[in-house]
């Protein structure tokens, strides 16, 4: 397997944290825009897209902030590439952005930025943030 390189992007979001966190770490918030299927068995869950099927560990949470998932293999064992959904929140303005942080190919970040442009529109459409 080739080195995916890390990359971020920032998506305004005009939402409070506490409902955005709702949609970013919960099986039934990510299915409304993430991915066609989100189910989870403890801190293990599994993300289905039309005919692909990826499995992740929610390494970390904070309550209103983040949430990071691990990409596993097939014997759920954390691999090295993850992707992180980070809340940030102006304190003067208020303003409220979705950090994202993932790997991709290098030839490949543009069409990752892309597809998460995609999701974050469908987020947005699915909190009323357009």
């Amino acid at each position: 397997m080739s080195d995916k390189v890390r990359y971020e992007i920032e998506f305004p979001i005009n939402s409070s944290p506490q409902l955005l966190y709702q949609y970013i770490s919960t099986p039934s918030g990510l299915q409304e825009w993430f991915a066609d299927v989100v189910n989870s068995r403890g801190e293990f869950f599994t993300f289905e897209w039309d005919d692909t099927e990826e499995n992740a560990r929610l390494a970390s949470k904070k309550t209103g902030e983040k949430v990071k998932f691990k990409w596993v293999d097939d014997n759920k064992k954390d691999t090295e590439y993850y992707f992180e959904l980070r809340i940030l929140e102006d304190e003067i303005t208020k303003d409220v952005s979705l950090m994202i942080t993932d790997f991709a190919e290098k030839d490949e970040v543009e069409e990752s930025k892309l597809i998460w442009e995609n999701q974050v529109s469908d987020l947005k459409h699915v909190i009323g943030s357009i």
